[in-house]
């Protein structure tokens, strides 16, 4: 029989209702969450966990995450031709522990230039051989040649030969499109990331400029559509963005440069908006000193603040936001410190945590599995001393770490 755990925070949030339950114990069996009872009717015989003066939530969720890789040194990509694939997958193992025990137990990885490597993390810690969160994946990215996910700056008598695995999704036209996504898709991604303008990291490319047609777009969203999924799109400028959001794609990525058209699009179409913001502020703090170019510098500084109007706009304006944060930019484990930034763009306390758990699982088609601490969805739990409602900024040290029934921190960690 499964192990019966019961849990005994000060609180339990609600994140469907966005509420917060007072006197509520959760009881988790095996790997899901059996119900939740008053804490005065915990059952005599049970593994009662109690965690005193403390918030239980759902654990805590990452839309745009990059677990593979080391951190970005704002110096383009050529460099990748000097690191192996393995070397490349490892640095996901440290990753995803790091992310996992700062309370984030899912994610939806939005890519890597090692293309599968990603899949092989996921499917690695699907089978217990290794720590981390829940992942949701990409494969590889789709971008034009030259594009912001591309490898750029490399010599031309190099370029020609970089592996393939380097270049998986790099797509020209209708036709290469619909033949490169159902390749991903056939090879174990979850969904598509296509790269429809250039990219602030990517050497060469101007994040306000859109890199695909309208029609490329639509030709990955209805393949997408056929195998069951979505499409995701990482995009800046607004022209970008109107395009992708017209071809049907399920999310923006950064959306940094967004005007009000876009906005207007993005709220009547349902449109996700992922918008990573705490990164901003860390890349011109942090990086001069750890050699970030000035083209990377200049091209920070122009998204940045535009970052943050555009973000309160579409909050104003009913867009639907879903948390994300671009880990790999900063050290994977900070990922909640994007949270206060949504508090001070628009959002209020019990919003920015919704984003982390109950709509990015909706944004991700896992409102059956994960986000909300409910009946037969998997025992995903965290808990942090206080109460995040009134400060968000608690979920940056969280103590106690849960997935799937086992406690992977704190009190009764093995």
């Amino acid at each position: 029989m499964a192990e019966r755990v019961i849990v005994v925070p000060e609180r339990v949030i609600d994140t469907q209702r966005g509420e917060s339950m007072h006197d509520r114990a959760v009881v988790v069996s095996g790997d899901r969450i059996e119900g939740i009872i008053a804490a005065t009717d915990v059952p005599d015989g049970s593994r009662v966990i109690r965690l005193d003066g403390t918030t239980l939530l759902p654990g805590l969720m990452d839309a745009h995450s990059h677990l593979i890789g080391i951190q970005d040194t704002g110096q383009g990509y050529a460099s990748l031709v000097t690191r192996t694939g393995a070397q490349e997958a490892l640095t996901g193992v440290k990753n995803a522990r790091d992310t996992l025990l700062a309370g984030f137990t899912s994610v939806r990885d939005v890519g890597t230039f090692r293309a599968f490597a990603d899949v092989a993390l996921r499917d690695a810690i699907e089978a217990g051989w290794v720590e981390g969160p829940r992942m949701l994946c990409a494969g590889a990215y789709v971008t034009c040649p030259g594009g912001g996910g591309d490898l750029t700056g490399l010599a031309p008598d190099v370029d020609a030969v970089v592996p393939r695995e380097l270049r998986f999704g790099v797509t020209s036209g209708v036709d290469q499109m619909r033949t490169n996504v159902r390749q991903i898709l056939r090879y174990g991604a979850d969904f598509i990331k296509v790269l429809a303008t250039g990219a602030v990291l990517t050497s060469g490319t101007n994040p306000g400029v859109p890199e695909f047609t309208e029609a490329e777009l639509r030709a990955a969203v209805e393949e997408c559509e056929l195998a069951g999924t979505f499409v995701a799109a990482h995009a800046h400028g607004a022209e970008g963005i109107k395009r992708a959001v017209r071809a049907g794609v399920r999310s923006i990525e950064h959306g940094s440069l967004i005007d009000d058209e876009a906005i207007e699009l993005m709220a009547e179409h349902g449109t996700y908006l992922v918008a990573d913001m705490y990164d901003g502020d860390y890349m011109l703090e942090e990086g001069p000193a750890l050699g970030y170019t000035e083209e990377v510098l200049a091209k920070t500084r122009l998204t940045n603040e535009a970052q943050r109007e555009g973000f309160t706009k579409c909050v104003k304006a009913g867009v639907r936001i879903a948390n994300g944060t671009d880990s790999g930019i900063a050290p994977h484990g900070w990922n909640a410190r994007n949270l206060g930034f949504y508090v001070r763009f628009g959002l209020t306390p019990m919003q920015a945590i919704q984003s982390a758990t109950r709509w990015t699982a909706e944004l991700m088609r896992w409102e059956g599995r994960v986000g909300t601490i409910a009946p037969g969805l998997y025992a995903d739990l965290i808990a942090v001393p206080g109460d995040p409602t009134d400060d968000v900024t608690l979920l940056q040290d969280v103590p106690f770490v849960m997935k799937g029934g086992q406690i992977v921190k704190g009190v009764g960690a093995p």
